[in-house]
């Protein structure tokens, strides 16, 4: 399984991101996945998850309304589009296996930094 994470990058307060997983050796159809980010001296934190088919989704409370996960099975690529970014929001950013239907699984990609400052 290889998850490869892009489109992170340095954005103002109130700006905007997109995410993108790039999947490959699964059958990503079959997945549930979600988005997960780990902060500067934090630990893992889950931040949304979407359904195998992509019509239903998940976020943590300090996101919804700004965060939308989504994915497209034909390109087996997942997405993040961020919204009115806070610097509350710098992390590395990871896609993960899992979390809609079971627990995530642990990211075995790099990650993407986003960071969220004036």
């Amino acid at each position: 399984v290889q998850l490869v994470e892009s489109g992170g990058g340095l954005v103002q307060p109130g700006g905007s991101l997109r995410l993108s997983c790039l999947a490959s050796g699964l059958p990503f159809s079959l997945y549930g996945m979600s988005w997960v980010r780990r902060a500067p001296g934090k630990g893992l934190e889950w931040v949304a998850s979407i359904s195998r088919g992509g019509g239903d989704t998940h976020y943590r409370d300090s996101v919804k309304g700004r965060f939308t996960i989504s994915r497209d099975n034909s390109k087996n690529t997942l997405y993040l589009q961020m919204n009115s970014l806070k610097t509350e929001d710098t992390a590395v950013y990871y896609c993960a296996t899992g979390g809609f239907y079971t627990a995530y699984d642990t990211p075995v990609g790099q990650g993407t930094q986003v960071t969220v400052s004036l």
